[in-house]
This record gives C-alpha cells, structure tokens and sequence, in this order.
C-alpha cells in the first residue's frame, strides 16, 4: 500500500487499536520515513492521533495511535430523545435489540399522536 493522503494514514493507524511504532507504520504505507513524518504531523495536529515515546532496544521510536474523538452529539438524539445504547452495558444485535426496538417505537408512537388526525379522523 502507497499512502497518498491523511486519510490513508489514519486507516493503517486504527488498523492497530494499541498502536503501532512510527518506525513500522512507514513501512506499511510503503513510503518513505520523511513523508510518515509529514503525515503523522498533520494528523497530531488535526488532534485525530497521539504519539507516544516508546524505547525498543534503547532506540527512541513513538507509538502512533487513533485518538476516539466524542461522538457527535446529533447521532445520538431522535428529536429530544437520548439514544438507550448510551449508558447501556449489553452486548448485542442492533437489529435485535429490545431496548432499542422499544425506543424506537416509543418515538414512533409520539410522532404519530403528533400528527393531527385529517377531516375523517385519519393520520396521514
């Protein structure tokens, strides 16, 4: 693989979600150690990875590693309504999910009963 962007970077980099040494990652991206200086550069200044100093053999050589930016708060709301999955422990299927599944409906349930009933008494 040639590394031509950040992007292509980032994706070697949370390849490895305990990191991996700077002195490696070039390698992998197949260029050389000056352009995965560059590309490590501006993605520790975009703040999407850190860099951490890691002795091997007494050489200093840095742990490069994703940094998990906070979610975007819109992905977690429905209107007003938090998302269950948030503070939820389980392990589950999203698509089989009891609490979700309730959620949803809940919300659906609202958004129905906001909905003025037409002439006839329909929701439309």
């Amino acid at each position: 693989m040639t590394a031509e962007t950040e992007e292509d970077a980032l994706e070697v980099i949370r390849s490895h979600p305990k990191g991996v040494l700077q002195s490696e990652l070039w390698k992998e991206l197949g260029v050389d150690s000056r352009k995965c200086s560059r590309l490590v550069r501006k993605l520790l200044d975009d703040g999407r990875v850190e860099r951490i100093e890691y002795r091997r053999d007494g050489i200093k050589t840095f742990v490069i590693r994703a940094v998990q930016l906070p979610p975007d708060p819109n992905l977690l709301l429905a209107g007003t309504e938090l998302i269950p999955c948030i503070a939820c422990e389980l392990e589950c299927v999203v698509e089989e999910c009891p609490h979700l599944m309730d959620w949803m409906y809940t919300l659906a349930i609202e958004e129905f009963e906001e909905v003025p009933p037409d002439e006839e008494g329909n929701r439309v």
